[in-house]
């Protein structure tokens, strides 16, 4: 990156905007769920009656079936006229039997009242406008089904009102016929369902029961069906009866007024609102349930690939390992290039670390970038002429790699983080895969030093069940994307064959890991060769760590993006790689707070035992495999505690991460550089760690 460049990092500011769009969407979202949940799944519990504690009053009993006013335990009814019935269709509009019901009403030129559900009629206003068209009548059967006599007085009024709401955004119509759920003839109106009744007729509803089924046609009788295949068969075949010489709606057959009027302009726009709402979140739901599907398939298939991968990784360890017959040890010298900038609370201790390498050959350099501390001091008084400490302004980490290269006296070099401390064995078992000719680049085995907080556990967990599980893969599959720049050594005549460490992205390692495969040469990974480091001890350090990270990385796969065309090992990284870090990296976090809110709206609407053994089954399969991971990089195995609650705060913090990257790098935003501020503890807690690279090798 030029210093051109470099100072419009500085100057620029992360995009706000999208933060605020966010806000507002999820929300939209969240309402939207808690919409359909209490529309579709929450009825379930008031759709069981109340038992009748009383009878309803004589006159009710007595009366007909046509409620037109109740004034106290007194009604006004009416009856169907002999030889007519009043068909009746309860629920829907249903998107099969619907239809077909109006098909069958047309060939016989009948007529029919359908109660409708204001659910369904906001999901299918088509078939509103199809039933008015074609002359029948509209009657509400409430929003949901709900049995009004169980509901509170809020929840009753919001089933009449919602349905008015959505029949006047379908069709520009309200209607006063009103068929209470769960009632048939006259005398199911007791209890507390007469008490809902009267309060619906106090709100100007007619109310409509059915005639008892034993009554005949010869009579008149208001006949009632749902929409159903049985409903349609029975309709039918009482469409059939010579007994009944006109089958017409309820309005009609009574002789009262049309049952609809119209509404206004403004009243119609209300409705539609509330329609669109409906339909947005039966849509979004029924979307999600695929895409909880594919999610949930796609975690799980990954913890498998990382399971079986590992293992396969452990199968074939020996064939890059030190003593494996076909290849040499090495023991070449090694330049170690150690890029900082303020790092003076852990240089002493990674430059220590380096010296007391086993390894006898060796040359460290410290490329101070410009801090403003005593970094370079206290690098240079470290009285061992292995050491050489160069001081330049300060021009970012890709540069100060690239001076470190220049001025490096040997073949294979070691890129290490001023944080970062090495074990004794680590630096000869990082070079040791380089003893195989096509290897351009290694992998160390990075560890969490300070881990002591939860916040470091939940890191040390990342790093072991997903950096190192991840890296195990990648070297079986041949795609390792990343060399981590605490630790990785090099081909130097790889390094310089590709340019050096390029400045175009702020993921330097990842760029040069993916132009390293560009040109031909393999990526491994050596577990054995361990290196502690220091983690983010705050949120916001971790945000701003994490922001470079992700976004530098997508900027590297944006700018790799024509590999996935390219033959031999470029193309084979590409396909692997590259779409790997896309589906799993990229789109699955991006979909996660969707996701989630969609577990939340099945804990609460859906079977909650289902959604709740789902979610306790993942956790299961999660830390299983976690601790297979901890297993294999030989750590104790009660880090597994914390593992449920990173699932609550550290990953919904890495999901915003991602999505932060994503909308800086589509608005071109340019990042500025973060620096972590450090502590200088992974030195201290390394020693109280019981993990040594040659307990990994002993298995």
């Amino acid at each position: 990156m030029s210093r051109a460049a470099g100072r419009r990092h500085a100057r620029s500011r992360d995009p706000r905007g999208h933060w605020l769009l966010l806000a507002l969407i999820l929300p939209v979202v969240f309402a939207a769920l808690l919409f359909e949940g209490w529309t579709t799944h929450a009825v379930d519990t008031a759709k069981t009656r109340r038992p009748c504690t009383r009878p309803v009053p004589a006159a009710v009993d007595e009366s007909g079936p046509v409620l037109r006013r109740v004034n106290g335990d007194r009604v006004s009814s009416e009856v169907v006229p002999a030889r007519t019935v009043a068909l009746t269709f309860d629920g829907g509009p249903d998107p099969v039997w619907t239809p077909r019901l109006l098909d069958l009403l047309r060939r016989h030129h009948a007529h029919a009242t359908f109660f409708v559900f204001g659910a369904q009629a906001a999901r299918h206003p088509e078939l509103i406008r199809r039933i008015l068209d074609e002359g029948h009548e509209i009657g509400s059967n409430t929003y949901t089904g709900a049995d009004l006599g169980s509901s509170s007085s809020v929840r009753a009024a919001m089933e009449l009102t919602l349905t008015q709401k959505t029949l006047a955004g379908s069709a520009g119509i309200r209607t006063n016929l009103l068929r209470m759920p769960m009632t048939t003839q006259v005398d199911t109106l007791c209890g507390a369902e007469w008490k809902a009744a009267r309060s619906a007729s106090a709100d100007g509803y007619v109310l409509v029961a059915a005639d008892r089924p034993d009554r005949d046609p010869v009579h008149g009788l208001v006949r009632q069906f749902s929409q159903t295949e049985l409903a349609y068969q029975e309709t039918k075949k009482l469409l059939g009866d010579p007994h009944a010489d006109r089958f017409t709606t309820v309005t009609d057959a009574v002789g009262m007024p049309s049952a609809e009027t119209r509404v206004s302009t403004a009243e119609r726009w209300q409705g539609r609102a509330v329609n669109w709402t409906v339909r947005a979140g039966h849509t979004f739901t029924h979307a999600m349930t695929w895409v909880l599907g594919v999610a949930g398939t796609l975690g799980l298939l990954r913890l498998m690939m990382l399971t079986f991968f590992a293992r396969a990784h452990v199968r074939r360890l020996t064939r890059l390992r030190p003593g494996a017959p076909w290849l040499r040890e090495v023991n070449a010298p090694v330049t170690v290039l150690v890029p900082a900038f303020n790092e003076e609370a852990g240089i002493e201790s990674t430059v220590h670390s380096l010296l007391a390498s086993t390894h006898p050959y060796l040359e460290v350099i410290v490329i101070d970038d410009g801090s403003t501390d005593q970094t370079a001091d206290l690098a240079t008084w470290i009285n061992d002429p292995r050491i050489r400490v160069i001081r330049q302004p300060n021009s970012g980490k890709a540069a100060a790699l690239n001076t470190g290269l220049a001025n490096a006296s040997y073949d294979i070099v070691v890129m290490v983080d001023a944080d970062t401390v090495f074990e004794t064995d680590t630096l000869h078992r990082l070079i040791q895969p380089l003893a195989h000719p096509a290897v351009g680049a290694v992998s160390g085995n990075t560890k969490v030093g300070n881990r002591r907080g939860l916040l470091g556990r939940w890191q040390h967990l990342e790093y072991v069940f997903g950096f190192n599980l991840d890296r195990r893969m990648f070297e079986v599959l041949e795609c390792m994307p990343t060399v981590p720049g605490a630790i990785g050594a090099f081909r130097r005549d790889a390094l310089m064959g590709v340019g050096g460490v390029s400045e175009d992205t702020l993921a330097e390692d990842t760029d040069l890991t993916m132009a390293l495969w560009r040109a031909g040469w393999r990526v491994v990974y050596e577990e054995s060769a361990v290196a502690w480091t220091e983690v983010p001890a705050s949120l916001r350090q971790l945000w701003r760590q994490r922001y470079r990270w992700c976004y530098g990385t997508l900027q590297a796969m944006w700018k790799h993006r024509r590999a996935v065309v390219e033959l031999g090992p470029a193309g084979r990284f590409a396909r692997r790689g590259l779409s790997y870090l896309t589906l799993f990296q990229v789109v699955l976090p991006l979909l996660a707070p969707v996701v989630d809110l969609f577990a939340l709206y099945g804990l609460l609407f859906a079977d909650s035992v289902l959604s709740t053994g789902v979610w306790l089954g993942f956790l299961t399969a999660q830390l299983v495999c976690a601790g297979y991971a901890l297993r294999l990089d030989g750590e104790r195995l009660r880090a597994l505690w914390s593992m449920p609650l990173q699932l609550f705060v550290y990953r919904q913090l890495m999901y915003l991460v991602v999505i932060q990257s994503v909308v800086a790098l589509v608005l071109g935003t340019r990042l500025k550089w973060h620096r972590m501020h450090r502590s200088g503890t992974a030195a201290t807690e390394q020693l109280r760690q019981p993990v040594t690279a040659r307990q990994l090798s002993s298995r």
